[in-house]
């Protein structure tokens, strides 16, 4: 591989290309004034999948419907990956085609990729199992083994875009995404990398990975209502919503970026990332974690709290997990964090309100939100927060409408099950 252009130089990281497929919107465009808009993603589960089976208490998720990958690839190829694998190249062609960068002109050694997914492709294992259950295992797929693992996505990418310099897979829960794009950041500022590929895919909303959610209850009851289920930070929210979606960025360094005359979007500033190292399933309740990748992001993007003007939280809609983010947020952010956007400080949303947990993809997902905040100076909604828990107040969080204000970074945090937290920062690009 060819050597780093630099072992001393910082090289600032842009971003040049996004593209998205969620239950709210069919690309990156539509799903960022889906989420302006305060529209939900969330419906009864429509899948005979689910059909087969008795006993659901949880009937709601956020599908991504009536979309086909044929517009991207072929179906022959298609039948050799797993849905998860599809809705990340699917993003992952919007999002290169979007930069306008030719990556057959570029050094493939010097451009790479970085997925998450926290799941992989689970919708094959439980197929498989059940081929093998019921016709023996003669009948397995030979597809099995490239379909299920965790770095289909990237391979499947790669391969797309013969990206041959640094490559790998997160899979780190809630959180997979978020790492994968720090990574991806720090290869580029590091000049092992002038481009990459970050972001991540997940298609988890299958019977088998529902029902664990569902008996662990971790998830939303609210059947009767789906679109109102997802309600971070109110005193109603009983729990997420299971969904599936994915997103993917072109990052460049700046140099590389201006070099072809690329349109740059927004400036990736900054990434932490930390482990509880408490409870495999719930975080700290304190926010330790959480708190120190916050606190490690500002610090790796040269910013003090006070210049963060929005936080996209992780804000699941489950009762813990909201308080100690809070929590986390006021103790790191102190009176920065309190006094509201009004007043010149710090504003809060969460988009899992709109399409649901996409687990490791919500950090991508996500990111469209934060990345858009600063080009257009509004911040989405976090719908259906007509409560504020009191436990979770004292923090401005943009609640029901969407919000017009200045924008110059925003913060995005993802949070896992295994005590797994990144922070992200995103600027407004001044060259």
């Amino acid at each position: 591989m060819s050597s780093p252009t630099s072992s001393n130089k910082r090289h600032r990281v842009v971003i040049t290309g996004f593209g998205a497929l969620t239950n709210i919107g069919h690309n990156a465009a539509d799903t960022w004034e889906a989420m302006k808009s305060g529209k939900s993603g969330i419906t009864t589960i429509d899948s005979d999948d689910f059909k087969q089976y008795e006993g659901w208490t949880v009937t709601i998720g956020g599908q991504v419907r009536d979309w086909s990958p044929d517009a991207v690839i072929d179906k022959r190829e298609a039948k050799r990956m797993d849905r998860v694998s599809l809705l990340g190249l699917f993003a992952a062609q919007e999002a290169v085609d979007h930069s306008g960068f030719d990556f057959s002109s570029g050094d493939p050694e010097r451009q790479g990729i970085v997925m998450g997914s926290g799941i992989g492709g689970i919708s094959t294992i439980e197929t498989s199992v059940q081929a093998m259950v019921s016709k023996g295992p003669s009948r397995i797929s030979p597809f099995t083994v490239p379909k299920l693992m965790a770095n289909a996505v990237t391979g499947n990418i790669s391969i797309r875009f013969n990206l041959q310099g640094p490559a790998s897979t997160h899979a780190t829960a809630c959180a997979s995404s978020g790492h994968a794009i720090g990574d991806a950041m720090e290869a580029i500022r590091l000049g092992r990398a002038d481009v990459r590929l970050a972001g991540g895919s997940e298609a988890a909303l299958t019977p088998l990975c529902l029902g664990a959610f569902m008996t662990m209850k971790a998830l939303s009851t609210r059947n009767d209502a789906p679109e109102k289920a997802s309600r971070p930070f109110d005193t109603g929210r009983d729990g997420f919503v299971l969904s599936e979606g994915a997103a993917v960025y072109v990052l460049e360094s700046e140099e590389h970026a201006k070099a072809r005359g690329a349109t740059i979007y927004a400036e990736l500033s900054g990434a932490a990332n930390s482990c509880d190292a408490g409870h495999i399933t719930a975080p700290h309740p304190q926010g330790r974690g959480a708190g120190h990748a916050m606190r490690w992001a500002l610090e790796d993007a040269g910013l003090q709290p006070d210049d963060i003007d929005y936080i996209n939280a992780h804000g699941t809609s489950t009762p813990l997990g909201d308080k100690a983010e809070i929590i986390a947020v006021k103790t790191v952010f102190g009176d920065h964090a309190t006094k509201g956007g009004v007043n010149g400080g710090l504003v809060m949303n969460s988009t899992k309100s709109m399409h649901g947990h996409c687990l490791g993809a919500s950090g991508a997902v996500e990111l469209i939100a934060c990345i858009n905040a600063v080009r257009e100076g509004i911040v989405a909604p976090t719908i259906n927060l007509d409560n504020i828990d009191p436990e979770c107040a004292g923090v401005d969080i943009v609640a029901n409408v969407a919000r017009e204000m200045p924008v110059r970074r925003a913060m995005n945090n993802t949070f896992g099950f295994g005590g797994h937290n990144v922070s992200l920062i995103v600027s407004r690009y001044e060259g």
